[in-house]
C-alpha cells in the first residue's frame, strides 16, 4: 500500500465506568434519542440540528433536550458555528458499549 494512502483505523475504545454505562443506556432508552443517534450515525459527518429536526416528529425545544441528554451521556459531540450546531458521534464510545455487552455474554457459566 502506498505511503500516501490513508488507512481508516478503528476508533480507540473508551473506558466506561458503570455509572457512564448506565447513563448511556438510560439515554438510549428513549425512542426519540435512539432515532436521533441513528440519524447522526447515518449522516457519516456532522449532522446539523435543522437536518435532525426534519428527521424527527418533535419540536425544536424537545430536540434540544434530547441533544443535551445524549451529550451528557457522552454519546455525541456538539460543534457550534455561530448560531448553528453540528452533531457527531463521540469516537470509540459505541464500540466500548458493544464490547461491554459482548463481555456479558462470555461471562456466563461454562457449558457442561
Amino acid at each position: 500500500m502506498p505511503a500516501s494512502a490513508s488507512v481508516e483505523r478503528p476508533a480507540k475504545l473508551t473506558r466506561l465506568t458503570r455509572a457512564r454505562q448506565t447513563a448511556i443506556f438510560k439515554a438510549l432508552a428513549d425512542p426519540h434519542r435512539f432515532e436521533l443517534l441513528l440519524q447522526i450515525a447515518k449522516a457519516r459527518c456532522p449532522l446539523g440540528c435543522a437536518q435532525a429536526l426534519a428527521c424527527l416528529p418533535i419540536s425544536a425545544p424537545t430536540l434540544s433536550h434530547h441533544i443535551k441528554e445524549l451529550e451528557s451521556a457522552g454519546l455525541i459531540d456538539i460543534r457550534r458555528e455561530g448560531k448553528f450546531a453540528y452533531l457527531s458521534l463521540r469516537p470509540g464510545v459505541l464500540e466500548s458499549v458493544a464490547a461491554s455487552l459482548s463481555a456479558l455474554e462470555t461471562a456466563g457459566c461454562p457449558r457442561r
